[in-house]
């Protein structure tokens, strides 16, 4: 990665890379087969942008926290890329498995870094250090 990248670009490229790699061992295990990929979404890999490929489109958007119990922090976004009707219990499911995923690789993406992965409101927010550090 160039060096004329900013802190905050780096730091995102590298949450960035923890939610690809949630998204490339979603599709090799293939434990949500049985929804079937959006019609217009290539296959997963085909393209240069995971959240653009693939059954599953993953990844987070800042947010300034604004009526948030935990302040500022990325919304998580987890979603199975289908046509076919999703049941709430598969979506739960699914997002419960992406929160346990990114607890155990937050920490190594962002080694020394206090992040945290909660529930705010209807969603999930990974929160707590984001001063950009040493990046």
């Amino acid at each position: 990665m160039s060096s004329s990248k900013t802190k905050l670009e780096r730091w995102e490229h590298r949450l960035k890379q923890v939610f690809d790699e949630i998204d490339a061992e979603f599709e090799r295990e293939g434990t949500w087969r049985t929804f079937r990929r959006h019609p217009n979404r290539p296959p997963a890999g085909a393209t240069s942008n995971r959240e653009d490929d693939g059954l599953f489109d993953l990844g987070a958007a800042f947010s300034v926290g604004i009526g948030s119990q935990h302040g500022p922090g990325y919304v998580v976004q987890a979603r199975i890329a289908t046509l076919d009707r999703v049941p709430r219990a598969a979506q739960e499911k699914f997002e419960a498995e992406v929160i346990r995923r990114l607890e155990e690789k937050l920490p190594a993406a962002f080694p020394g870094v206090a992040l945290h992965v909660d529930r705010d409101g209807p969603v999930y927010k990974i929160h707590g250090d984001l001063s950009l550090g040493s990046l």
